[in-house]
């Protein structure tokens, strides 16, 4: 079913929204919670949540783009259940290690006051993926947005671990020097 119609759903209150929702895009949601979580039990909440908080936002809300929505959703419900539980304790979880990577570049933690702050920082970040190449764009988005893991990535784009270790490497150091220019604490 097309993404409008789907939308057109859930304004409508139709509870087959979420059927339809879950069919098309449950295993893409499943994929970034199970990445950031590590724990299938938890990503499979975590997606139960994403549904539940798209049928909470629509209406008032119509997403441009659903699938970017839905993985919005899941992602920021996936960080906030890693917060309460801890997944890296459990093992098998690569946030620990994306945020780690990502400390070096970024500094701080957002908090409700520092909004304005956290939006420029964002459009930054989309500014300085634009200045780079596609495939380091793709591996940076893949590392840091989906939270895959080096083997996975170097799998999906057919090159060696170790290349994609030192493109990631390059990248933040490329993102911590284009936030410094532009006045970021880093």
């Amino acid at each position: 079913m097309e993404d409008v119609k789907i939308v057109q759903l859930f304004w409508d209150r139709d509870p087959d929204a979420i059927d339809h929702t879950a069919r098309k895009y449950g295993d893409y949601c499943f994929s970034i919670a199970r990445n950031i979580l590590g724990n299938h039990e938890d990503a499979y909440e975590c997606v139960n949540d994403t549904w539940l908080s798209a049928w909470r936002s629509m209406p008032p809300h119509w997403p441009d783009l659903l699938s970017a929505f839905l993985g919005k959703i899941t992602r920021n419900a996936a960080y906030n259940r890693y917060k309460l539980t801890r997944a890296e304790k459990r093992g098998g979880s690569q946030t620990a290690l994306v945020l780690d990577e990502l400390s070096e570049c970024v500094a701080g933690k957002y908090e409700v006051e520092q909004e304005i702050e956290y939006k420029e920082l964002v459009a930054a970040i989309d500014a300085f993926l634009d200045t780079l190449s596609e495939d380091a764009r793709r591996i940076f988005v893949c590392r840091y947005w989906y939270t895959d893991c080096i083997s996975d990535i170097a799998r999906q784009f057919g090159k060696r671990e170790n290349t994609v270790t030192k493109m990631l490497s390059r990248s933040r150091e490329k993102l911590r020097q284009y936030l410094l220019e532009r006045g970021f604490q880093v």
